[in-house]
């Protein structure tokens, strides 16, 4: 009979593959609108290139207090930018996985020397990657853009 924890851990694994499902879906139908992903793009690009993200504690500031910090924003800003350059009618989603998953490999993966370590990259890599979307969905929404929703 399975554990309290086994099935804890499988009704998980079983909301992230939902997730991961509807995400997929919901990406399809934008991929394949051209008006959609030129909007998307054009207000992605304003958001970021017209300073709405840089406020204290955001991870667009001008200023860093440390290396790290630096380095932190680096690897955010290269993810993002990446994923915003396949960003095109008819784009694959796959294409835009594989990305995500090069990023990962040369962000978090490559750098850690322990099983330790991988743990606390990858965290510190969600916390900041889904601090960013937030950043970006707020700013979306406070300079009501088209494509937000």
């Amino acid at each position: 009979s399975f554990s309290l924890t086994e099935v804890t851990v499988f009704i998980k694994r079983l909301r992230r593959k939902t997730d991961l499902s509807n995400m997929a879906k919901t990406m399809r139908t934008v991929l394949n609108s051209n008006s959609k992903v030129t909007v998307l793009r054009s207000d992605l690009h304003a958001v970021i290139d017209q300073g709405f993200l840089d406020a204290p504690g955001n991870l667009f500031q001008k200023k860093f207090r440390n290396r790290e910090e630096l380095q932190n924003d680096i690897e955010l800003k290269c993810s993002l930018n990446d994923l915003m350059s396949l960003l095109a009618p008819s784009t694959d989603i796959r294409v835009l996985l594989n990305c995500v998953s090069s990023n990962l490999q040369a962000f978090v993966i490559q750098p850690s020397r322990s099983k330790e370590e991988f743990r606390k990259l990858a965290s510190d890599f969600q916390l900041r990657w889904n601090f960013l979307l937030s950043a970006v969905s707020k700013a979306m929404t406070l300079n009501y853009a088209d494509s937000f929703g």
